[in-house]
């Protein structure tokens, strides 16, 4: 079949040949493409997780105690802001942000402290120094 005028030939279609892929061929490449996939995302996986564990538990415990006394910081401003209590609001914002951003960061360090227990099991005891 020609191209139709002002249109230029298709370089894949040669006289003989279908577009159509081979069934045969195709199920046997989908499966080899399949294996190769699942063979990558299981390599991705196990990377992903044993890099990232410590430093991921670090900055979410460091963002969670910057963002606690700044929101609190925030917060006692605007109350002053708004209220006319010039330095309460803000003292107060800063306690309250505080407390609440440690309480957050001793609740996920204990849950990732838990979660590498479980995965590595627990620590071994270490010896008694009885030189007293």
């Amino acid at each position: 079949m020609d191209p139709a005028p002002g249109e230029r030939p298709d370089p894949l279609r040669r006289p003989g040949r279908s577009l159509e892929p081979d069934p045969g061929v195709s199920s046997k490449r989908h499966q080899a493409l399949d294996r190769d996939l699942a063979a990558f995302e299981s390599s991705r996986q196990k990377s992903v997780s044993s890099g990232w564990g410590g430093a991921a538990d670090a900055y979410r415990l460091l963002g969670q105690i910057l963002g606690g006394v700044f929101g609190g910081v925030g917060l006692g401003w605007l109350v002053d802001h708004f209220l006319h209590t010039t330095p309460w609001g803000l003292v107060i914002g800063i306690a309250v942000g505080s407390g609440i951003s440690i309480f957050a960061a001793i609740r996920t360090a204990s849950r990732a402290g838990a979660r590498s227990e479980k995965k590595l099991g627990p620590a071994s005891p270490v010896p008694d120094d009885d030189e007293d």
